[in-house]
């Protein structure tokens, strides 16, 4: 919260810093991964050419590794406003096209490291990892400096990520301030940083209350679940929103180039919504992780319906009466 009152000046740096971490993370997976690919010693066969089982467990982490991989684009447009080429668009298409291959590697190349030390149900969910990097660094003599030190840079990695996720979310209560749909403080602008330090608290807050309320009654692996799909599950309706207007929007037509890419990106996040609703992991009880998750993004969406038709009215009004 207090980099983001300071603005992309600092978090920048912050983010680039994570994503760094991450490359030296999955350097070193690979590094201790290769002798047992090369050797024949992997625990399953880190890359196979077969066509894996249909079942819904596969097709849940399918939903899970194309929405995703991919998810974070949107932060392209989000920050285009920052970029200071003046053809912004050209900007973006490369980033896109230079991210798309790299992101596919890092987790083709990821998942083989894991999978040349854990068995795919001895996974850890949480940080995989950190979890790779101490089975191959049991047989070697740095052991005991390995575990420590990918600990620490997966926790700079963490900082870098929330930072930048943070960054991207807090402008948009900002934006909906400027459309009178939230109090106006949303949108009021620290008078040195010019950042929504309204927004950030609220954003910063809320994401701490719905840390703590996940973490109620249920194990470290259960908890991080219940979190990321539900709050990934918010996250991807928004992109099913956006993927069907090439598909069924009045007005002019896009290209079939692009209404092919809408179908694909509409399926491949359909598929994700509606299979994240049940564990990947063993749970205490099934059913009441799908309740769990279920009910909270039913909750928030009907929340944020419910006030977003109560804000239009009074917008209405207030026009009416000007």
């Amino acid at each position: 919260m207090l980099v983001a009152v300071r603005g992309l000046a600092i978090a920048k740096w912050l983010h680039n810093a994570g994503g760094f971490m991450l490359l030296l993370i999955l350097a070193g997976m690979a590094l201790f991964a290769l002798p047992r690919w090369l050797h024949g010693g992997a625990a399953v066969a880190p890359v196979a050419l077969t066509f894996p089982a249909v079942s819904l467990l596969n097709l849940n982490l399918l939903g899970k590794m194309g929405f995703g991989a991919f998810g974070g684009f949107d932060g392209a447009a989000i920050f285009s406003g920052e970029v200071r080429d003046p053809n912004v668009a050209r900007t973006i298409r490369r980033s896109i096209w230079l991210a798309g291959p790299l992101v596919a590697l890092i987790y083709i190349l990821g998942t083989a490291s894991v999978l040349a030390f854990t068995q795919p149900g001895d996974i850890d969910q949480i940080s995989p990892t950190t979890q790779a990097l101490s089975r191959g660094a049991q047989v070697s003599a740095i052991a005991l400096f390995v575990v420590p030190f990918a600990a620490a840079l997966m926790i700079c990695r963490t900082i870098g990520a929330a930072s930048n996720y943070c960054s991207a979310v807090i402008r948009l209560p900002m934006v909906a301030g400027w459309d009178h749909l939230l109090p106006a403080w949303f949108s009021r602008l620290h008078p040195r940083f010019k950042t929504p330090v309204g927004s950030i608290l609220c954003v910063g807050l809320t994401a701490f209350g719905l840390t703590i309320l996940g973490n109620v009654g249920v194990g470290a692996q259960e908890s991080y679940q219940l979190l990321n799909n539900s709050g990934i599950i918010c996250w991807a309706l928004t992109y099913l929103a956006m993927f069907a207007i090439p598909l069924v929007a009045r007005g002019e037509k896009p290209p079939w180039g692009v209404r092919v890419a809408a179908v694909s990106g509409f399926s491949m996040t359909l598929l994700y919504v509606v299979l994240s609703i049940f564990p990947v992991i063993d749970v205490k009880n099934a059913a009441s992780f799908t309740a769990k998750v279920s009910g909270v993004v039913i909750g928030i969406n009907a929340a944020g319906a419910l006030y977003f038709w109560r804000a239009g009215k009074r917008r209405k009004t207030l026009a009416a009466i000007l």
